[in-house]
């Protein structure tokens, strides 16, 4: 219990830390450009403590659920002082505005590519997209039960087609008999119709190397097979390897590593907002008790898995989804709805173009937009991502996704 406990302590400070360098994103740039920072705080609801530095007062405030940091002129409706006005944020040119609304977001995704950098020059990187790496090399058993589906423990007589290849973990195969193997399913597909003699082309230390492996032929289900039936066992090749779950990197290669499976993890990351929504439905069931443990989760619930990954020693699960959640965060926040700071965004690129097609028909620019006008929607959006927010932590508390 302790370690969970320090798990969750561990991942929630995780998540402070990545707030705090939010809204450190967006002073920052704002004090690059000479905008006026008023205050700069950790938290909400009444302040612990806090110092001025300058002009800017920074401070911790009890409830350690956000953060915020406060630009004077940061909109139109603002009430700036004679003495900050010429530094009022909405004065600047657009694309300083935009660079200082975008830093909270920009943070995030930093934070989480040297997340991923560490671990992946650390624990390694996970096989997500089913790669042909090799975990583990083993002899090929000649035979499977056909009802549990369970493979006969090895003996020294039976072959062991990859080792005595020289195949290593941590290879990723690359080609078998000069065909591309894309994935690990389609590999075993491809070896099941393989017999003898075969050339593998395999990928190890950022260098290709061709091995000759000598195909075993054993007894095996179909792939499709399911334990408790009576399968038929029939003749397939193998050469007694598994499928690897991470990716090993040095300091030099991890870099490469690291860019490639962050593109993955936006992808992932943007498919899982599209579909948000269809979601929402699944939240509401697990209140009732059903569990589905593809629905989302808040803070709460990634808390609660992260500190179930402490407890049980999968220290990656723990870090990973520190690095998923700040590519969330940051994503999430670039959607062009108020009150994020993508909707600032939006309104003030819409302003830019709106004013050069009035400058092209001679007109002056309009001034900035008039945000009592959507005050409407604001307050729309900010009901519905408060209904879904207290929906996902109250399905978090009452029925949390465990990890097993």
């Amino acid at each position: 219990m302790f370690v969970w406990l320090l798990g969750l302590v561990l991942f929630a400070l995780g998540i402070c830390a990545s707030v705090a360098l939010h809204e450190a994103g967006h002073m920052l740039t704002a004090k690059a450009f000479g905008m006026r920072v008023r205050r700069y705080f950790i938290g909400f609801g009444p302040t612990l403590f806090s110092f001025r530095r300058g002009e800017t007062e920074y401070g911790l405030k009890a409830i350690p659920a956000g953060g915020f940091c406060e630009i004077a002129g940061m909109t139109a409706l603002d009430q700036v002082t004679p003495e900050e006005s010429p530094r009022a944020m909405w004065r600047f040119a657009t694309w300083k505005r935009v660079v200082v609304l975008a830093a909270g977001s920009i943070t995030h995704f930093i934070l989480g590519f040297i997340i991923l950098y560490l671990m992946a020059v650390t624990m390694g990187l996970p096989n997500t997209t089913d790669r042909p790496l090799i975990g583990s090399t083993s002899c090929a058993a000649p035979t499977q039960d056909p009802k549990t589906l369970k493979i006969t423990e090895c003996t020294p007589a039976d072959p062991s087609p990859a080792v005595a290849a020289g195949m290593l973990p941590g290879d990723e195969i690359i080609s078998v008999n000069g065909r591309a193997v894309d994935s690990f399913t389609q590999l075993v597909g491809t070896i099941r119709d393989l017999r003898g003699q075969s050339t593998f082309v395999v990928e190890r230390d950022g260098e290709r190397r061709t091995l000759t492996v000598d195909v075993a032929t054993v007894k095996r289900a179909a792939v499709t097979a399911k334990p408790g039936t009576d399968n038929q066992v029939n003749d397939v090749g193998a050469i007694g390897v598994g499928k690897g779950s991470y990716f090993q990197y040095g300091a030099a290669s991890g870099f490469s590593g690291t860019v490639v499976f962050t593109g993955e993890m936006f992808a992932a990351t943007w498919e899982g907002l599209m579909r948000f929504p269809e979601k929402i439905p699944a939240v509401i069931r697990a209140i009732g008790g059903e569990d589905d443990p593809e629905r989302p989760v808040s803070v709460v619930g990634a808390s609660i898995i992260g500190a179930d990954a402490a407890e049980k020693g999968v220290w990656e699960i723990f870090v990973l989804m520190l690095a998923m959640l700040n590519f969330f965060v940051g994503v999430f926040n670039l959607l062009p709805l108020l009150p994020l700071d993508g909707g600032h965004i939006a309104i003030t690129l819409y302003e830019r173009v709106r004013d050069l097609l009035r400058k092209a028909r001679g007109k002056a620019p309009a001034g900035p937009v008039d945000y009592n006008r959507l005050a409407g929607v604001t307050m729309v959006l900010v009901i519905i991502g408060g209904a879904i927010v207290l929906l996902t932590v109250t399905a978090d508390i009452v029925n949390p996704i465990r990890l097993q």
